[in-house]
């Protein structure tokens, strides 16, 4: 081996370490702690959601998550389909259900005057989407100091650990660990993805696992009293709103899996079929 490439394939093994250092430094500065499993019963390919449970998550996500967070992909009547927090056998159609009526007509929508063209704000309908809590981005960030409260759509879907990390950040605010400077209008939560590295006084091998919010800890015990009579502690009320946005990023979930299982034993039957009449044809001819 000459002496040319022997220098590059040193140089190259240089790089190779300095690149598995940096990214081991980087993984240590932002770590964060693994999200609980909290078992939920749609996990799994015949798992269901548990209506009781939507319900009590979609009052959680009414009385305290709306007030700062949208759902702009969320129709009312999505509330009374099949699957969903209040469906019921009786009304084949969403929209003809009463109590998904009566949720619709306590918000209000803005709309424009079909004779003037003025803006007007009216009671919504089942067809309405969830309404924003805010007119505008900016009206938005001046409400949570200067970030927008993402939408809730899709949020189960858009995090890493889906229902299982919405849960455990939900129930995971902790007061910032002595050495973190954190500003006051951020809060520490070790479930966030974040970078402490930078704001982090104590010992550089010991960076605390995490990340800073700008949203303060949205709920405690007894945030909300459940309908149902469960005990409202901050446990329940994380995994009931996350089960809600769950099922608000998929309301088929359930139908496409039911679907997949009559798919595959229609598989399996037509396969044994398909056996016995190529045994039953080719039986005398060898």
């Amino acid at each position: 081996m000459n002496s040319f490439m022997t220098k590059t394939l040193k140089v190259a093994a240089g790089l190779a370490l300095v690149v598995s250092l940096t990214a081991g430094a980087a993984m240590a500065s932002e770590g964060f702690k693994e999200p609980e499993d909290h078992h939920f019963t749609f996990e799994g390919p015949f798992g269901t959601f548990d209506q009781a449970q939507l319900q009590r998550g979609y009052k959680v996500y009414r009385e305290v998550c709306s007030a700062c967070h949208s759902m702009h992909l969320m129709s009312f009547r999505n509330l009374g389909q099949k699957g969903g927090p209040f469906y019921d056998p009786k009304y084949k159609n969403p929209n003809d259900n009463p109590v998904v009526k009566q949720i619709a007509s306590e918000f209000d929508v803005a709309d424009i005057d079909p004779d003037t063209g003025d803006e007007i704000t009216r009671k919504a309908t089942t067809s309405d989407r969830f309404p924003s809590p805010f007119k505008n981005e900016e009206a938005a960030k001046a409400s949570n100091s200067g970030a927008i409260p993402p939408d809730l759509s899709v949020i189960t879907k858009a995090r890493e650990g889906g229902a299982n990390y919405v849960a455990s950040m939900l129930a995971g605010f902790q007061p910032a660990p002595a050495g973190l400077e954190v500003a006051a209008t951020q809060h520490y939560n070790p479930y966030v993805h974040g970078a402490l590295a930078t704001s982090w006084k104590g010992d550089p091998h010991k960076v605390p696992l995490g990340g800073v919010l700008a949203m303060p800890p949205p709920l405690a015990d007894d945030k909300v009293a459940y309908d149902d009579g469960t005990k409202a502690t901050l446990k329940q009320e994380a995994q009931d709103v996350a089960a809600f946005l769950e099922w608000a990023s998929d309301p088929h979930a359930t139908e496409r899996k039911q679907m997949g299982v009559s798919v595959i034993l229609f598989l399996l039957l037509m396969a044994g079929v398909t056996y016995a009449a190529y045994r039953q044809v080719w039986r005398g001819k060898h």
